[in-house]
């Protein structure tokens, strides 16, 4: 461990540089964030408001897709407006505390946005696989304890990442090579051991991410064998046609989470391009889900028309 003289101790606050190597141009990257975050706020506000209303979509999928909806508003509001201080304005500083606050809801939001993939993968493989059963399955109280054990897992899980954080004492920098606070770009400003902290970094993304991907791929195998065993093209195409939308969700998120992941771990790319393309995960999938069950879902079309002022006739 590094001399104590070298040391920062017990740090009240940290500073977060933005993007290294593109600080020129960080103010014209916050303008495409900005509209990237504007589309999600849109796209999933709009969600909020006509799944509650239409009642057609008063359905287990789309219940979760409200929940989605809500899961990516909060990671907007998590992760933008620092950011975009840091960017415009050069408002760097953070009290420490508040940065663990911020690391927690980002990680927390991204396990529960994780465990509502795999309960959206679940109501897909029960409505396909067993559909004679699915209302009977997936009950307004089933959904309640799915949604329930979706929070508590993330919040336990990634609550104890910013309590490790806090028992460390000694810091060799204050300065976060990251645009938000990430866990292990905190981790790595620590002057002590952090096995601990790395090792339980890791558990907890494959205790969430790992077995969540790994139950959504059962399920799909599932349907796919299911589907395919179906005696109509024209009806395997109409089962096949109600799980795209989830499955274009699904390979974006756990394709750039997983990328992001290994890369900030195991690779050797470089820090800018790792805080951007972990940026995008964060802000993009969020910006897309609702354009993606837009596009697919006709009752959504046509409520947000209504929304927008728009003849609902040219959305049919």
């Amino acid at each position: 461990m590094r001399s104590i003289n070298m040391s920062y101790l017990n740090p009240k606050t940290v500073t977060l540089i933005g993007i290294p190597g593109l600080e020129h141009m960080q103010f014209w990257i916050g303008f495409l964030f900005l509209g990237v975050c504007l589309v999600a706020l849109m796209g999933n506000i709009f969600l909020l408001i006509i799944i509650p209303t239409e009642r057609s979509l008063h359905q287990p999928m789309y219940i979760f897709l409200a929940v989605l909806a809500a899961t990516d508003l909060g990671l907007c509001a998590a992760i933008v407006p620092k950011m975009l201080a840091i960017f415009w304005f050069g408002s760097c500083s953070m009290a420490f505390d508040a940065c663990l606050t911020q690391l927690f809801f980002i990680h927390a939001l991204q396990g529960m946005e994780s465990g509502i993939l795999l309960a959206m993968a679940f109501d897909r493989y029960v409505a396909i696989c067993d559909p004679l059963r699915h209302t009977s399955i997936l009950t307004p109280l089933f959904l309640v304890r799915i949604l329930l054990m979706v929070a508590i897992r993330a919040t336990v899980l990634v609550g104890i990442l910013p309590i490790l954080l806090k028992r460390l004492q000694f810091f060799q920098s204050v300065v976060i090579v990251h645009s938000y606070c990430e866990h292990m770009a905190v981790v790595k400003l620590a002057a002590e051991n952090v096995h601990v902290n790395k090792s339980y970094g890791l558990f907890v993304a494959f205790a969430i991410l790992g077995f969540d991907m790994i139950f959504v791929f059962i399920s799909y195998v599932l349907i796919f064998h299911a589907v395919f065993r179906l005696p109509q093209k024209e009806t395997r195409l109409k089962a096949f046609n109600t799980c795209t939308a989830h499955i274009v969700i699904f390979l974006e998120f756990y394709i750039l989470a997983f990328f992001s992941f290994f890369s900030h771990r195991f690779g050797h790319v470089s820090p800018y391009a790792h805080i951007l393309l972990s940026t995008t995960y964060l802000l993009v999938p969020p910006a897309l889900n609702p354009i993606v069950y837009g596009m697919k879902t006709k009752e959504i079309r046509k409520r947000a028309a209504q929304i927008c002022i728009l003849k609902p006739d040219t959305w049919q």
